[in-house]
């Protein structure tokens, strides 16, 4: 019998720790592919490993997600506008039927959305009809009426094909939820716009260029908020911020490539896509389709600007999307045309990502959405 309970103890050292089970969405490009719309998995904070992905969401094209800030509400893009979904029981992964859909005036489904801090605000990016909009959120999370419907001036017309017109690709507040900040990829500017969240609307308050021929796509903020990094699609590169919370204004100080020359005269085509700010403040990573591949920045806590680290292969193609864990410990890359969702360990010290064979099946993932714990 002791030597059974001492085999036992010596097999459980042995055995990966089990840590808080954190859930992960996935947004996904229904056309063509196998997917069928939303999918769900759980992240192991302690071992990095994932779930089997399952399918929780059947729509055609929710490429993007937003959690609301305190209700178990997921807001899709997708059909006609964008869709509510309500998570079920004390597993967030289980959604009832779509029991809000709603269409966006006659802007069609956004690029992007996101929840306003108070969570009473869906906020609109809408790509093709570049245009923002804002709608209204109940107490319980559902739809008013578009609210607002503004349309972004003339593109840049820096790169002809992409800068014709305006294409906002982002949407997201200040860390004091006074402001509303939207990338434009065909103005090279990122938009600025007061928010009243009572009445849900936005009033314009000005712009910052970002570097001509850019094409400014989505943007971050540093944990402290003194900074913001915004990834440009067309050149591959990431603009650095300093951030003047009191007058909703920001500087740019720096705009750093994301991977060479030579590694873009390599690729047939390449393409920025998504910038993440590690909880601690001190990395930035930065997704480059074509090549690929991540981008690890180490973060100067003096001045805020970026000096590189490393670029790591996703193991997977076109990361369109990436996320981090809410512990910092583990990357997640999506891989849209390879179908997998892959977790790589981030070094605390460094910034370094260590691919340790963690990768699910996910078919077309197009969105990392990481969220509260599961069971909370």
């Amino acid at each position: 019998m002791t030597q059974r309970l001492a085999l036992l103890a010596f097999l459980a050292l042995l055995a990966p720790a089990r840590g808080q089970s954190v859930d992960v969405w996935i947004g996904t490009t229904t056309g063509g592919g196998e997917s069928k719309g939303i999918y769900h998995l759980t992240l192991d904070e302690a071992t990095g490993e994932l779930s089997d992905a399952r399918l929780v969401g059947n729509i055609k094209q929710p490429g993007f997600l937003a959690l609301h800030p305190t209700l178990p509400i997921l807001y899709s893009t997708g059909g006609v506008g964008v869709a509510k979904w309500r998570m079920e029981g004390s597993d967030l992964g289980i959604f009832s039927p779509i029991n809000d859909q709603r269409a966006v005036a006659q802007e069609g489904s956004p690029a992007h959305l996101a929840v306003d801090r108070s969570g009473r605000v869906l906020l609109t990016a809408h790509y093709g009809s570049g245009s923002v909009c804002a709608i209204p959120l109940d107490s319980s999370g559902s739809f008013g009426d578009t609210t607002q419907v503004i349309k972004h001036p003339a593109g840049s017309g820096v790169v002809p094909d992409r800068q014709k017109g305006p294409h906002p690709h982002w949407i997201g507040t200040s860390p004091d939820n006074r402001f509303v900040f939207v990338p434009d990829l065909g103005c090279d500017k990122v938009f600025i716009y007061e928010l009243d969240a009572e009445r849900a609307e936005l009033t314009a308050h000005g712009s910052v260029d970002t570097p001509p021929g850019g094409g400014p796509r989505h943007m971050k903020f540093s944990p402290d908020g003194r900074h913001a990094y915004v990834v440009n699609e067309l050149t591959m590169s990431l603009t650095v911020m300093t951030y003047d919370a009191e007058a909703g204004a920001f500087e740019v100080i720096q705009t750093i490539p994301t991977i060479s020359e030579q590694q873009k005269a390599g690729q047939s085509f390449n393409s920025g896509s998504e910038v993440r700010v590690h909880p601690s403040g001190r990395f930035v990573y930065s997704a480059n389709r074509g090549h690929d591949s991540i981008t690890a920045f180490a973060v100067d806590a003096a001045t805020g600007q970026l000096s590189l680290v490393e670029q790591e292969p996703i193991r997977g193609a076109w990361p369109r999307n990436f996320s981090l864990s809410p512990s910092g410990k583990w990357l997640l890359a999506a891989g849209r045309d390879s179908n997998t969702l892959a977790v790589f360990a981030i070094d605390q010290s460094t910034g370094e990502l260590r691919y340790d064979r963690q990768i699910a099946s996910v078919p077309s993932p197009i969105c990392v959405t990481v969220g509260r714990t599961a069971g909370d």
